[in-house]
């Protein structure tokens, strides 16, 4: 989803290249966020290097009207929202991981999600593309 989603948002939300991760998780948190579900969730909990944040939502319109089973409670409803951020910013050469610290349909007081920059992608033409 995040992969064709990143199309939409970067032709529609006039936001140029960031210049570094920080600038990143603020464009996700007050533009594409905003943009998609109307919300804007807090950036918080960075570390040292800069390179792992936390998403801090105060309303998550995911679950709204959702009531996991006791047989459930396991299940990652909202990790959609992972998967999309890491589609999107593969997208734009940016390898993450992402996961949920916190969900309140486990019985969470909020929901938070770790994103976790593991390292930047190379464009990498295979053999069969390159000029002879």
């Amino acid at each position: 989803v995040g992969v064709r989603l990143i199309d939409d948002f970067l032709a529609k939300s006039g936001v140029d290249n960031c210049s570094n991760f920080r600038e990143t998780a603020d464009v996700i948190s007050k533009v594409a966020f905003k943009m998609f579900l109307g919300i804007t969730p807090e950036v918080v909990n960075w570390n040292k290097e800069n390179t792992a944040f936390s998403l801090v939502f105060v309303d998550n319109p995911l679950v709204d009207f959702v009531e996991l089973p006791p047989q459930y409670m396991e299940l990652s409803y909202c990790n959609l929202l992972c998967g999309i951020i890491v589609g999107a910013l593969e997208m734009v050469q940016l390898q993450v991981g992402c996961t949920f610290v916190k969900d309140v349909l486990r019985g969470d007081d909020g929901t938070e999600l770790r994103v976790e920059l593991k390292g930047l992608m190379r464009n990498v033409m295979s053999d069969e593309y390159k000029e002879k």
